[in-house]
């Protein structure tokens, strides 16, 4: 599930039981600086992020997305990619002796 950055810090504020002066007091952070991004006024960059939810005793982790695809655009792509392959000319190779097989 995917939170944004606003969601993520009022969560961990609440969470640990703190207001935002004392998450403001831990972080370093002016107190107008943190609310501007529990309400989406400012965008913290990762780092800061990360600072301020360590503040509330939370831990920033990433992980990479998955992009998954439904049974029905599978399908369609498969069909596109099968037409395309249709379509292109067919040059088969002319058979050539295997450099394995027993000569006579």
């Amino acid at each position: 599930m995917t939170r944004t950055a606003p969601e993520l810090i009022v969560a961990a504020r609440l969470s640990a039981g703190i207001s935002q002066a004392e998450l403001a007091r831990r972080t370093g952070l002016p107190r107008s600086v943190l609310n501007a991004y529990e309400r989406g006024r400012r965008d913290p960059g990762s780092e800061t992020l990360a600072a301020v939810l360590a503040g509330a005793g939370r831990e920033l982790r990433a992980a990479p997305a998955v992009r998954r695809l439904d049974a029905e655009r599978a399908a369609r792509i498969l069909e596109q990619v099968i037409q395309l392959a249709e379509a292109l000319p067919y040059r088969p190779r002319p058979l050539r002796p295997s450099p394995f097989a027993r000569r006579s």
